[in-house]
């Protein structure tokens, strides 16, 4: 059987979805091993990031077993929800590498104010105290409060996150072209007859 054929494009399928159910088990694993350990305190975040991984998950074994059984409802539900997820992520990819300093500061800014607790794991973490200015009349988490030596997160979480958003931007359109290669794969076999059956028969 030459490659781009019935047998090709089953294991196509089979593979990149294998591939997709071992990045959604990473991703909650390292969720709940970040949980586990203390290193996020805030449940937001790690719900966040389960849920996606939870998500992922479900779609490669829709995709896996449709490719298996070669299923054309199945398929076409998995061309579909993973057409809207690459429209969805290249958005966030594009928005990520084309976002301007200003900004970065004010989404920064947003979500420091959302939550309590991950300010506290940033402030531990970081050594750094408040967002845009120390106030040693206040609490803070970092070991550099006592000293009043400490200097605004803000400063230290810009200088991480021009980088951070380009390597998620850059991760996020890489797999962006994975899905569409995907989706293109799934309708090809879908109307692809399996050679095992009836010659006359579409499935």
């Amino acid at each position: 059987m030459a490659c781009g054929g019935f047998v090709c494009s089953r294991n196509a399928l089979c593979l990149l979805n294998i591939i997709y159910v071992m990045v959604s088990l990473l991703m909650i694993s390292v969720a709940a091993w970040g949980k586990w350990f203390g290193l996020v305190s805030s449940f937001r975040v790690m719900a966040a990031v389960i849920a996606v991984g939870l998500f992922l998950f479900a779609v490669a074994i829709v995709g896996l077993y449709g490719a298996l059984k070669h299923h054309q409802v199945l398929l076409f539900f998995y061309m579909l929800i993973l057409f809207m997820v690459f429209i969805v992520q290249f958005s966030v990819s594009c928005a990520c590498l084309a976002i301007s300093k200003e900004q970065q500061n004010l989404l920064l800014e947003i979500g420091w104010n959302k939550s309590e607790s991950m300010q506290k794991d940033l402030e531990r973490t970081l050594d750094c105290c408040d967002f845009s200015e120390v106030n040693y009349n206040g609490t803070c988490e970092a070991n550099c409060f006592n000293d009043h030596s400490c200097t605004p997160c803000s400063v230290i979480i810009q200088d991480y996150a021009d980088d951070a958003l380009h390597f998620v931007g850059g991760i996020s359109l890489f797999f962006c072209f994975t899905e569409i290669l995907v989706v293109w794969l799934a309708y090809r076999y879908r109307n692809q007859k399996d050679p095992r059956q009836n010659p006359g028969a579409f499935i």
